[in-house]
């Protein structure tokens, strides 16, 4: 028995049923071959369509999206990239160039060396990596273990490598080395045997926060233990690399303070001085 309809009758201004029209026949809404606006207002009142403008983006939130799309891909999310840029390119008032950006890119995968990548790590498969650094050297390092961070604004790959030469780090964490990850894609990375490590090395690093800095600390990756003591916030973390640790604790100043192990300490120490000199030493202010 067929369902009983409902009849309604609109008072609309002159052109708005070819427009209505026009948005039937957009989303394939039909009765036999011709747009059907019956089946359009249904489709709206059961929420199975949403209509609405096109939202406009300011210069600065266009930024932002390319760099989080970017930051997806360089992380092997492609599938989220793509998905944020199809509705970008379905909802947004996009000038041209960036339309004709992200028509290219969502039509891309991973590139070959970073499937490799990650199908190395997945599969905590050893293997040997052609790399070059900033000056243009080349290393070839033999990876026991991988994994990518995000420091600084930057895709790093963190690897646990069997040489250490050239490594100016602590001899604890002589294995270790931070690798930009957008210095790999041309490259090579090739599997090699042995036995994978369950992580990076590490040394524990106790760290005192005072003023401000006690109450506004916040965690970070490593920290085994935080506790506070009168006007003294006590943390302790694990570090692969007094690099990192440094440049962060020099943003912090006189804030925080490296109590221990000394010869972090003394590292520390040695830079803090090293800028205290180039203050020291006259310029030509010419």
């Amino acid at each position: 028995m067929p369902r009983k309809k409902e009849t309604i009758t609109l008072s609309i201004p002159p052109g708005t049923k070819e427009q209505l029209e026009d948005i039937a026949a957009q989303f394939k809404i039909l009765w036999g071959d011709r747009p059907s606006i019956s089946g359009l207002l249904v489709a709206i009142a059961q929420a199975e369509l949403e209509l609405g403008q096109r939202f406009t983006l300011t210069p600065v939130q266009v930024q932002a999206l390319e760099q989080a799309i970017k930051l997806l891909i360089d992380s092997g999310y492609v599938t989220e990239a793509q998905t944020l840029m199809a509705l970008l390119l379905e909802r947004g008032n996009l000038d041209s160039p960036l339309r004709q950006s992200f028509l290219q890119q969502i039509s891309q995968s991973l590139p070959a060396w970073r499937v490799l990548l990650d199908r190395q790590i997945a599969s905590r498969q050893p293997f040997r990596l052609l790399y070059r650094d900033a000056q243009q050297r080349d290393w070839v390092f033999t990876v026991r273990y991988a994994e990518i961070l995000l420091r600084e604004k930057r895709l790093y790959l963190e690897t646990w490598n069997e040489e250490t030469e050239g490594n100016r780090d602590l001899p604890e964490l002589a294995h270790n080395r931070s690798l930009r990850l957008d210095r790999i894609k041309d490259l090579n990375i090739l599997p090699s045997d042995g036995v994978w490590r369950e992580n990076l090395d590490f040394v524990k690093v106790y760290l005192h926060f005072k003023g401000e800095l006690a109450n506004s600390y916040e965690s970070k990756r490593g920290d085994i233990s935080d506790e506070r003591d009168g006007n003294i916030r006590k943390v302790v973390r694990q570090v692969s690399s007094t690099f990192w640790l440094n440049r962060e604790i020099l943003a912090y100043r006189a804030g925080c303070e490296i109590v221990g192990p000394e010869n972090v300490r003394d590292r520390f120490k040695r830079e803090a001085q090293a800028i205290c000199q180039v203050y020291d030493s006259p310029t030509d202010s010419t």
